[in-house]
């Protein structure tokens, strides 16, 4: 099972992807927002299964919601981030969603921020309770594990 996202305003990513992902065999979660808690999750069964969610503007899984704990039966997450470093370090839009989530995954996921090749830098500031990311996924350089990620996670 993948966890991923429907990109937003110019984020990496597509719905082809997921669609990619399905094909293959995958199971694919994607986020609901529901305010200031960590993300619900609801499965991609397709692009005709994407409704508007009108207050963020953001496509979501029309189906049944599985609940904040969905995430930790994902054995790889897909991260929209603005920014990743070679240390797992993830810059976020600032909303905090992912922040409240990642900690529910399960130990043995792997956490892969997706952004452009030049989102993917030395170094970012970071906080004492950032998730670190295992992995960095950019157009140019496909797939790569990073120096510190969570736990050492296979990638």
């Amino acid at each position: 099972m993948v966890a991923g996202y429907v990109p937003v305003r110019g984020e990496p990513g597509s719905v082809d992807m997921l669609d990619a992902l399905r094909s293959a065999g995958c199971r694919v979660l994607l986020p609901v927002v529901v305010g200031a808690e960590p993300l619900e999750w609801a499965e991609y069964t397709g692009p005709d299964s994407l409704r508007e969610e009108s207050r963020y503007r953001l496509l979501e899984p029309a189906g049944a919601r599985l609940g904040q704990q969905a995430i930790a039966t994902a054995e790889a997450i897909l991260v929209p981030a603005l920014g990743v470093d070679a240390q797992g370090v993830r810059l976020g839009r600032g909303g905090g969603h992912y922040d409240r989530s990642l900690p529910l995954a399960a130990p043995e996921a792997v956490l892969i921020g997706v952004v452009r090749d030049e989102e993917f830098v030395d170094a970012l500031p970071g906080e004492p309770h950032d998730v670190r990311l295992d992995a960095v996924l950019t157009p140019g350089g496909g797939v790569r594990e990073l120096a510190r990620g969570r736990s050492g996670n296979a990638v």
